[in-house]
């Protein structure tokens, strides 16, 4: 049997047929072993829709309605919020377990609710309150909320 000099025989190639295959369980593999990075804002838990519990009577706590940026009905009363950390800190210091109620809203930015839990941080508020849909239906029979 005599060979061919300068004549390749059975066509040399490098087979990639099984490439795209390679390459897909790369991607998977890489999917499956990534780590995800989860940062953390505010740490506060969200009530429950509850309507059976009465923790709160609606009377006993200062109201904070946020209406928009720089705009504040605290116990229906219209402030700043410097003036809002002023009397907050007055009835904080005549009762200390007096619950503050925050109602936002729905088109108002974000940080200025940020803004509103950092003065209640600074003012060590400890008992903060988001009321629920069902709450703040059931708190407008007192006129509380509008």
């Amino acid at each position: 049997m005599r060979l061919r000099r300068g004549h390749l025989s059975a066509g040399a190639a490098i087979p990639t047929s099984s490439m795209a295959d390679i390459a897909f369980l790369l991607i998977i593999f890489f999917m499956l072993t990534a780590v995800f990075v989860n940062t953390r804002g505010l740490q506060f838990n969200l009530p429950e829709d509850d309507p059976s519990q009465l923790d709160v009577q609606p009377e006993e706590a200062t109201h904070i309605k946020i209406i928009g940026e720089g705009q504040y009905l605290v116990d229906k009363t219209p402030m700043t919020l410097e003036q809002m950390g002023g009397y907050i800190k007055v009835k904080m210091e005549q009762n200390p377990e007096k619950p503050v109620i925050i109602q936002t809203q729905p088109n108002v930015p974000y940080f200025v609710m940020i803004e509103v839990f950092d003065l209640l941080k600074y003012l060590q508020v400890a008992n903060i309150s988001i009321p629920t849909g069902t709450e703040i239906e059931r708190w407008k029979a007192f006129g509380i909320f509008e």
